[in-house]
């Protein structure tokens, strides 16, 4: 269950970490103050989407927060060893890879191999 366990925390961490900062992103558009900076960059614009045209908005950013708190949920049942958690795992990626891509997003691609690499090695623990 260690793998499956690292793969939650994986999980927990790009759902998290990107979560909130999006949440605070949609408080802030919602406000009409414009784009968040976070610790000195623009959270969430200014990025491939903005280059190709896709303005950074409240229902994209809550189209992404969705994908956070999924990101979130799927841990939860990765850390139960559901095989749940790995199938909504599996399905999240294209959709978070859209958005990582979009939002010029470096750290959850990296991590999104890890923890999938770390569910297929272990996809004989899921119950």
């Amino acid at each position: 269950m260690g793998g499956l366990r690292t793969a939650a925390i994986l999980h927990w961490f790009v759902g998290l970490g990107f979560g909130i900062p999006t949440a605070l992103g949609i408080r802030n558009l919602a406000a009409g103050r414009g784009l968040l900076y976070f610790m000195g960059f623009p959270a969430y614009g200014k990025g491939p989407f903005e280059r190709i045209g896709i303005q950074t908005t409240v229902p994209l950013l809550s189209a992404f927060l969705l994908v956070c708190l999924l990101t979130c949920v799927a841990g939860w049942l990765l850390w139960t060893g559901a095989k749940a958690g790995a199938i909504l795992s599996l399905v999240l990626l294209p959709l978070g890879a859209m958005f990582w891509w979009g939002f010029a997003l470096p750290i959850p691609p990296i991590l999104a191999v890890v923890w999938t690499v770390l569910i297929m090695l272990n996809w004989q623990q899921l119950r």
